[in-house]
């Protein structure tokens, strides 16, 4: 069934737009999958935060042009889907992940800043810590001044309690 040109309008209109707030996209093959692993792949990359369409190669060429991923018009051939996430690496890490598990599925290409990625660079990129952790990393690294602060300043009462408890304790033995 073909799309009517507003539904096409509308689909170009939506990539866009993830496009347009997208860190980084990638295209992958799902030639021979079937539609319970594609279903598993969606709800995977949803709860990721990572948009995942089957898109026509026509209407992705439309959607990419005069945006930074524009450098992936070419590799638009063959039934392909598109990955995009405001995370530079949560796209990576639930493709290649997939990629990993599904022998019918397999990563093409995907861009970042303008730049082509290679399945090497895309592998690379799922190694890294995504948002979430580098941020709890951040947060630890700047909260343990803080917490050793605190320490060191109840160890004072700590210690004078200590040391009034040996002097009673050595009171009590004489």
């Amino acid at each position: 069934m073909s799309l009517s040109l507003e539904d096409k309008k509308a689909v170009v209109e939506r990539v866009s737009s993830v496009l347009s707030d997208a860190q980084t996209a990638i295209v992958a093959e799902y030639r021979g999958m079937t539609v319970e692993k594609m279903t598993s792949l969606r709800r995977e990359a949803r709860e990721a935060g990572v948009y995942f369409q089957v898109v026509k190669n026509t209407l992705a060429r439309r959607a990419v042009k005069g945006s930074d991923f524009e450098c992936l018009d070419e590799h638009f051939l063959g039934p392909l889907a598109l990955a995009a996430s405001e995370d530079p690496v949560a796209a990576a890490k639930v493709l290649s992940k997939f990629e990993k598990a599904e022998d019918a599925f397999s990563i093409k290409v995907g861009a970042m800043s303008g730049n082509l990625l290679s399945l090497e660079e895309i592998n690379a990129l799922a190694k890294l810590p995504g948002r979430e952790e580098l941020l709890a990393t951040l947060l630890g690294t700047m909260q343990a001044p803080i917490i050793k602060f605190v320490q060191t300043l109840n160890e004072i009462p700590s210690k004078f309690v200590r040391t009034l408890s040996a002097v009673r304790d050595a009171k009590e033995a004489s």
